[in-house]
This record gives structure tokens, C-alpha cells and sequence, in this order.
């Protein structure tokens, strides 16, 4: 992929998240809105969650509840939206997702480009796995996460195996 295409390639999806996060700010602050569900799709932006790296699983603190968590590159795109019921730690140590990442981060150093992916945690998912999985396909869907296979019919699978 020449440096051109991947600037193009991020800026596709860069626009619809974009879009998606503008609708979604829209569609917040309804006056009739009683209690927000906080696993309404509306109320889960993750923009707004604290990035770490990804070497989380060294830090032996790290938090061990099921939650949903999402690969951000700080250009700002959401790459990757995963759920687990195991810990953040057990579920990405051996995670696929790895070899989309370093692909990713090699290209952006072949062309000096910048880059910093890093990894969010959103606590608040269903312990009900199958709400969980619900839960985090209609995310995938919203976001378009250009890691997950079911967004490769929109961009492709550019980092993939």
C-alpha cells in the first residue's frame, strides 16, 4: 500500500466515524430522556475512554471484569471492537488483532508517517454474554472498525494475515 492510499484509506474511515460521532452527540441531550440506559449505543463513545498502551498486560493492576474494549489509533479511528468475559489481560494475549496492529504501525514507520494505537476499556458491557456480543456487533456495525472482519467488505483487509 503506498503512503497515498493508506492516507486515503484512513480518511474514508476517518469520515464515517466521524459522521457517526457527530449523529450521535445529535442525538444525545433529548429532553423526554428520563435515565439513559448506559448500554444504549448513544452512550458509549470510545473517543472519550482513557487510552493505554498496549502493553497493559504487564501492569499487574490491571482491571479483570468483562467489559468491551476498543483499539484507537490517535489519528483519531477505532480499529478494532472486541467484548470478553475473561479478563482484558487473558483475552489479548493471544489476540489476532496483533498482527492487524504491527502491520499497521510497520507501514506508518515505512513512510514516517505518525502513529500511536493504543487500547480502551468500557466496564459497563452486559455480564450476559449473549447481550455482550449484541452489544458489541452493533458497535462494530456503528463504528465500521476496519479491523473486525465484518467491516472488511467496506475497507478491505489491508493488515491483515
Amino acid at each position: 500500500m503506498s503512503s497515498q492510499a493508506l492516507q486515503s484509506w484512513k480518511q474514508r474511515i476517518f469520515e464515517h466515524q466521524q459522521s457517526e460521532s457527530a449523529d450521535q452527540s445529535r442525538r444525545q441531550g433529548t429532553l423526554f430522556e428520563l435515565a439513559p440506559n448506559p448500554c444504549d449505543l448513544d452512550n458509549i463513545d470510545p473517543f472519550t475512554l482513557q487510552l493505554h498502551n498496549l502493553s497493559f498486560c504487564d501492569r499487574p493492576d490491571f482491571g479483570d471484569r468483562t467489559c468491551l474494549y476498543f483499539v484507537i489509533d490517535t489519528f483519531p479511528l477505532l480499529l478494532y471492537v472486541g467484548e470478553t468475559d475473561r479478563t482484558p489481560k487473558q483475552r489479548w494475549t493471544n489476540h489476532y488483532c496483533h498482527n492487524y496492529i504491527a502491520n499497521y504501525i510497520e507501514l506508518h514507520r515505512r513512510y514516517s508517517s505518525d502513529v500511536a494505537v493504543g487500547i480502551a476499556f468500557w466496564y459497563g458491557a452486559p455480564s450476559n454474554r449473549k447481550q455482550r456480543l449484541q452489544l458489541e456487533s452493533e458497535l462494530i456495525y456503528k463504528w465500521r472498525s476496519p479491523f473486525n472482519k465484518e467491516c472488511w467488505q467496506w475497507w478491505g483487509q489491508p493488515f491483515g494475515k
